[in-house]
């Protein structure tokens, strides 16, 4: 997982086909948190022309993934195992800038971690929180 984090920590982001594919970018990930950002686009809209939940839902998992991944063993890889949001106020698609999750390992535990994850836009305003599990699973 090392290399990859690596990897993805210097904007390499074909080794991850969904930051690709959403155009997403990892800011940071170093100890226990994580940041990353996706510019707001018309593709990332639902029927009522606003950004689809699930696509908010998807850059906080990103995220808290992340966070998890920056505290992980070498061998060691996760998953997530449960995950919640809630959803503060619409994504308008025509509006400019990005979107950003930034994220927090609240425990660290030898199993399980979780952590929680902010989702703003580009001008600050809150637009989900969010919380996960995440087993670590080991190569052993």
């Amino acid at each position: 997982m090392q290399t990859y984090l690596n990897a993805m920590r210097a904007g390499e982001r074909n080794v991850n086909p969904l930051f690709d594919f959403l155009d997403a970018r990892l800011v940071n990930a170093r100890e226990g948190g994580a940041t990353v950002t996706m510019p707001v686009s018309s593709r990332l809209a639902q029927g009522a022309g606003l950004v689809a939940g699930g696509i908010l839902a998807t850059l906080a998992d990103e995220s808290m993934a992340h966070a998890v991944l920056s505290l992980l063993a070498p061998g060691q890889s996760t998953v997530t195992i449960e995950m919640n949001i809630r959803y503060l106020r619409p994504t308008k698609t025509d509006m400019a800038g990005e979107i950003n999750a930034v994220s927090s390992v609240l425990n660290a535990g030898r199993s399980v971690m979780t952590a929680e994850a902010r989702v703003s836009d580009s001008a600050g305003r809150l637009l989900a929180v969010a919380g996960s599990s995440f087993r670590v699973l080991s190569d052993k």
